[in-house]
């Protein structure tokens, strides 16, 4: 059997509901890699809340993180790969925040962050790491950062989303996530998961062909679409089932180790 590149989403994927790994899945995917498979984390979570997984599962390869903007190396960050946004057209958005009087902005660069304020929606991303700057982004931020975050209400995701489209589109992308904290997430145009696992296919040598994607949101559908086997976690959004190749079991439900033992062990 050839040898595969396996890349893993975490939220609703890898993880329970309780962000757990379960037991199955760590045993699994030790087998994989006992067999000479190369196993990734493709999330859209920064290092700091995804490099404990890594450990967990005992990983050497590069993460994909913040959807695609930056690989991450763990071991060697000196190594690391960045595809930030302009600062000065982050500035320009964070205007149009203030136009909009969003409820809060948070900054990311690479592993760090600064945000407008402090609040319950930036203690859950900042996984005990205290920020670098609280209050106006325009006073803090001196580089070119690798995502923003805006959260707002939800009669003004829309308008806001038409806004960055309108003016932004060839230099940024943008996602929703929905509730419970109706935030937008943007990132660096033409970035993705699928952009970020090409970069480590190419790196370990794998063909398109040999990569093999698992995922359950709509920041996965760039890399479910490409990569040789893309598959759709049993509580997947229903779109990404429509496109995935296959459909295994949910998170909860050791969706992961069963398609794994079946296509590879």
């Amino acid at each position: 059997m050839r040898r595969r590149l396996v890349a893993i989403d975490l939220d609703g994927t890898a993880l329970t509901n309780e962000k757990k790994i379960l037991p199955s899945t760590k045993q699994i995917i030790q087998q994989v890699r006992e067999r000479g498979h190369e196993v990734v984390i493709a999330t859209g979570r920064p290092p700091r809340s995804s490099v404990h997984y890594h450990c967990e599962l005992d990983l050497t390869a590069p993460m994909v993180n913040f959807n695609g903007a930056l690989i991450h190396d763990p071991v060697r960050p000196e190594r690391d790969i960045h595809f930030p946004l302009d600062r000065e057209v982050v500035l320009q958005i964070v205007e149009e925040c203030k136009r909009f009087a969003v409820e809060n902005v948070m900054v990311e660069v690479k592993d760090a962050y600064y945000v407008q304020q402090v609040d319950d929606f930036m203690e859950l991303l900042a996984d005990g790491v205290p920020p670098r700057g609280v209050g106006p982004i325009e006073a803090y931020l001196l580089e070119h950062p690798t995502s923003v975050l805006i959260r707002t209400s939800p009669e003004k995701i829309e308008p806001l989303r038409e806004t960055l489209n309108r003016t932004y589109s060839r230099l940024v992308a943008h996602r929703y996530w929905s509730t419970p904290y109706h935030v937008i997430e943007v990132v660096k145009a033409g970035v993705s998961k699928a952009t970020g696992l090409k970069i480590l296919a190419d790196t370990f040598g794998f063909e398109r062909e040999d990569v093999i994607a698992f995922g359950d949101e709509e920041n996965d559908i760039e890399m479910i679409r490409w990569a040789g086997v893309g598959v759709a976690m049993g509580n997947a959004d229903s779109r990404l089932k429509e496109l995935a190749d296959c459909i295994t079991e949910s998170n909860e439900n050791d969706g992961i180790a069963i398609l794994l033992k079946k296509l590879l062990l």
